[in-house]
């Protein structure tokens, strides 16, 4: 249903959707590469999930197509958050997509 939706935004006009982790790759490949995708629910490996159910690492999430992933209380809740931050950061340039099933996935850039 969630990538029918999706459908049906883009024949609306839209640009893309705000999505789950869990429906990047159904979307992707139904709406195509320039569909964009952002995604919440996102926590880093070592972060808490707190209420979040639907997660997915920044590494697993970009691999899979997500052009922008939203990361909130890992670092707005972190002690230090620009200590986090650069933890992130690493965490995402360490990522590879190898493994991956995504036919659209490549390994994340960042900067």
């Amino acid at each position: 249903y969630v990538v029918h939706l999706a459908q049906l935004a883009q024949r609306a006009g839209m640009g893309g959707v705000v999505c789950s982790p869990r429906e990047i790759e159904p979307i992707r490949r139904a709406c195509g590469p320039d569909f964009t995708l952002v995604t919440p629910g996102i926590r880093p490996a070592w972060a808490a999930k707190h209420d979040q159910i639907r997660i997915m690492t920044p590494g697993e999430a970009l691999c899979l197509g997500a052009d922008y992933i939203v990361i909130g209380r890992p670092i707005t809740e972190a002690k230090v958050p620009e200590e986090a931050a650069k933890r992130l950061l690493l965490e995402i340039t360490a990522s590879t997509c190898e493994g991956m099933n995504s036919s659209s996935a490549a390994s994340p850039e960042f900067m």
